[in-house]
């Protein structure tokens, strides 16, 4: 502890000074008794910086004050909506796709099962803008899972060509041409577009060269259209797209019923994405709490998948880069009140580092599932690998009570579900805030576990749980579709109004009128000189 002693300027020790005033050094009582109170408000001063020196010692800035406890039990509960519900119909006057288009758009889009979600999505409006024929996406499956399934063989195709009818053209694949009495195939123009492009890049150089060439081919595409776009029914067309029309084929669904009805079953239970994995790991640079042997493979990974960069452990840690390890995971659940009898679905791939990091895990934790081992195992493992295992997690976790990923970024699987969820009925949702956290579990780790549960608490506690709120830049789109996506039945702003019930009624009678109108060759006239005249109605 710091001690504090007060010195006069002469170096004598202010206490002990002696000196003139009054005769023989005797000062009168009148200036004794001033000289008195003069001592005791120095004492006083002193007394408060010893005071704040040693709360500064033993750390003041850490929360004093006991945290309200809050029953887990109403977490299994969904948020509060607000008075919101999900809508992703149109709002405004919305036409159906003009009979003859501009071409044809392919696009192939890489990475995992969730960050090819949401090139769909992007491409769906892609077309839309364009007035393009969208040529089924292509799904980069054998370089990520070494998966052939593709989109026919993950989604329901007729479906989702069946629910955009009202927004977009789509076919299974490019037409065939004749030339020179052969026929072919037609072909595509390739371009890379760039990444988080502007709508108006679509609408001018793709646009350009699909005119040109009949079809473009857009690859790579993922990340290829800026997420936040001014134009509302552009939105609500990806949430129609991500939430409607990319429907998992039957199989699938009923694996992940049957996974969900075994565990419910015996009551609620929660889902974790646990991304404790090698490649996110590397990534993040958090290599220092694994063996001299691991920590060469995590470096090893990096070098061969990531950019050059000089990273520390404990600042990562500290802005809350790393990923929470299994233990923190079950530390941060018991002391918000979930007790040994919880079930736990882990969505994850194969975890970093062997069973030392998740039997602290088990133990608070025992009843713990996966789809390999909630149902009949033989069924699950023939038909749970590649892109068919990542759609069953997915959907357990969109079904579960309760949903928590221990790292949201980049991870497109829990971003997209925390989306999902909100959309689904504001499902709950735990959100850990590593930054939050990161000190807390560092001090418990030097041996300062004083008021842990009741640090952890305050900052989990301090979250919406997947209720309505507004979406802040980094927060995704995807992430997040509030409020385009949602709308209130009694609104204060007319812009947050429901659409019509009979919407899809008044999508229907459009597209069958302008279907109508193509067939009646004197509506051709009109239909062009109303082109001619930028009367689109977008």
């Amino acid at each position: 502890m710091r001690r504090f002693r007060i010195f006069s300027r002469r170096g004598g020790d202010i206490w002990g000074r002696r000196g003139g005033g009054g005769v023989g050094g005797q000062r009168p009582l009148k200036h004794g008794l001033k000289g008195m109170a003069a001592r005791l408000s120095v004492a006083l001063i002193v007394l408060v910086i010893c005071t704040l020196s040693l709360f500064s010692t033993i750390g003041i800035t850490r929360p004093s004050h006991r945290v309200e406890v809050v029953d887990a039990n109403k977490l299994w509960r969904s948020a509060n909506p607000g008075g919101w519900r999900p809508s992703s119909a149109p709002r405004s006057y919305w036409p159906p796709p003009p009979k003859e288009s501009n071409g044809f758009l392919r696009v192939r889009c890489n990475g995992g099962l969730n960050q090819q979600r949401s090139a769909i999505c992007n491409a769906v409006v892609a077309a839309r803008i364009m007035n393009a024929t969208l040529v089924l996406p292509e799904l980069d499956t054998n370089s990520f899972w070494r998966d052939e399934s593709g989109f026919p063989g993950v989604y329901d195709v007729e479906h989702f060509i069946e629910a955009l009818r009202y927004d977009i053209h789509i076919v299974r694949s490019l037409p065939e041409v004749s030339s020179k009495g052969k026929t072919k195939k037609m072909k595509s123009y390739q371009i890379r577009p760039p990444r988080d492009a502007p709508l108006s890049w679509y609408t001018t150089f793709a646009l350009e060269k699909m005119k040109e060439h009949s079809a473009i081919y857009l690859t790579p595409f993922s990340h290829r259209l800026a997420e936040e776009i001014d134009a509302p029914e552009l939105q609500r067309l990806r949430c129609r797209v991500n939430y409607h029309a990319l429907r998992f084929k039957p199989h699938i669904i009923k694996l992940s019923t049957e996974i969900v009805d075994k565990l419910r079953s015996q009551g609620h239970f929660m889902s974790i994405h646990l991304r404790f994995e090698m490649d996110m790991l590397a990534f993040a640079g958090c290599v220092d709490i694994f063996t001299p042997k691991e920590q060469k493979i995590l470096i090893k990974y990096r070098k061969e998948n990531f950019a050059e960069k000089e990273l520390v452990y404990r600042e990562r840690r500290l802005i809350g880069k790393c990923p929470l390890t299994p233990e923190e995971v079950g530390l941060i659940l018991r002391s918000m009140g979930f007790d040994n009898t919880t079930r736990i679905y882990i969505a994850a791939g194969e975890l970093f580092g062997g069973d030392r990091f998740m039997k602290p895990f088990r133990t608070m934790f025992p009843h713990l599932e996966n789809h390999s081992t909630v149902g009949p195992s033989e069924k699950l493992e023939e038909n749970a690998r590649g892109l068919v295992g990542s759609a069953v997690d997915y959907m357990v976790c969109l079904l579960s009570d309760i949903f928590m990923p221990t790292y949201d970024g980049p991870s497109n699987f829990a971003n997209n579900l925390l989306g999902h969820r909100l959309y689904y009925g504001f499902r709950t949702t735990i959100q850990p805030n590593r930054k939050a956290l990161a000190p807390i579990f560092m001090d418990r780790e030097e041996g300062h576990a004083a008021d842990f549960e009741d640090r952890i608490r305050q900052v989990m506690f301090n979250s919406k749980f997947g209720g309505p709120h507004k979406r802040v830049h980094p927060e995704s789109f995807y992430t997040n579709s509030w409020p385009e996506c949602f709308c209130q039945m009694s609104p204060k702003d007319p812009a947050d109004k429901c659409p019509p019930d009979n919407i899809m009624e008044t999508l229907d009678g459009q597209l069958q009128n302008e279907e109508s109108d193509d067939l009646d060759p004197s509506n051709m006239s009109n239909k062009s000189n109303n082109s001619a005249s930028g009367s689109t109605g977008d």
